[in-house]
């Protein structure tokens, strides 16, 4: 099965090479590497240029945002299974891609997922909040529940039948795609219960009151847009399972 990863990037000098870096040193062959680039100004482009023998598309076009410039890579995708792995996101393992397909073929899911930790900016060895995921029990959705998205491999198919990233959303495409494929339309998924992907922490959506706000009124949106119902805590419910997360790492400490 070939695998297609898509990283989308935007004056990502400061942290792309790491990305880069954790793509190449998985031990599955059979990858696809495509980096979509906005017109970075800051020598991002400089940095792919580096790796281009080994980066099997490098599109660098405006787009209309970080959505817009996924679904570019996931069109231009030939792999049986799309990822996206963001510009400041790194691969826990070099055999997490192995992995990932070894679940696909042993379940035949149309999609697998695993779990992710939030690391520092600055020290990528730091742990901030661990996301274990877990099992996946019809209507989860319901209870505020989802996977996280840099984990989500998913096969190529599901986009063609089920659709691309909603552009109408800004902070919660993701949540509105995995709503659409796992809970509206069932696709089959499978759990992968290790470690998959560091996430430099400072998403958008968390960054202060006000964007968390706006991200509980898009998720609202992701619902209805979908012409599906919200439980009537589901919205609550979503950000406030975020504090299991830093939970688990102080009882880690």
């Amino acid at each position: 099965m070939k695998v297609s990863i898509v990283t989308v990037t935007f004056n990502s000098a400061q942290t792309l090479e790491d990305t880069i870096k954790s793509v190449l040193s998985q031990d599955y062959k059979n990858i696809e590497f495509i980096v979509v680039d906005g017109k970075s100004s800051d020598g991002t482009l400089q940095i792919v240029n580096r790796y281009k023998e080994q980066i099997a598309q490098i599109i660098s076009e405006e787009d209309y945002g970080i959505y817009d410039a996924i679904n570019k890579g996931i069109r231009a995708a030939h792999g049986d299974i799309v990822v996206a792995l963001n510009s400041d996101d790194m691969y826990a393992a070099p055999d997490v891609v192995s992995k990932v397909v070894e679940m696909f073929k042993k379940t035949n899911a149309d999609a697998v997922y695993g779990d992710l930790n939030y690391v520092d900016r600055n020290n990528t060895g730091k742990v901030i909040r661990k996301w274990k995921a877990g099992l996946y029990k019809k209507g989860m959705f319901l209870k505020g529940w989802m996977p996280p998205h840099p984990t989500f491999f998913v096969k190529k198919q599901c986009y063609i039948q089920y659709g691309y990233f909603n552009l109408s959303l800004k902070s919660a495409a993701d949540y509105e795609l995995m709503l659409r494929l796992i809970h509206k339309n069932n696709i089959k998924i499978a759990y992968l219960p290790l470690l998959l992907v560091n996430m430099r922490a400072g998403g958008q959506s968390n960054m202060s009151l006000k964007n968390r706000i706006m991200a509980n009124r898009e998720d609202r949106k992701a619902w209805l847009i979908n012409g599906l119902k919200p439980g009537v805590f589901t919205l609550i419910r979503k950000p406030l399972s975020k504090l299991k997360q830093y939970i688990r790492v102080n009882d880690n400490n």
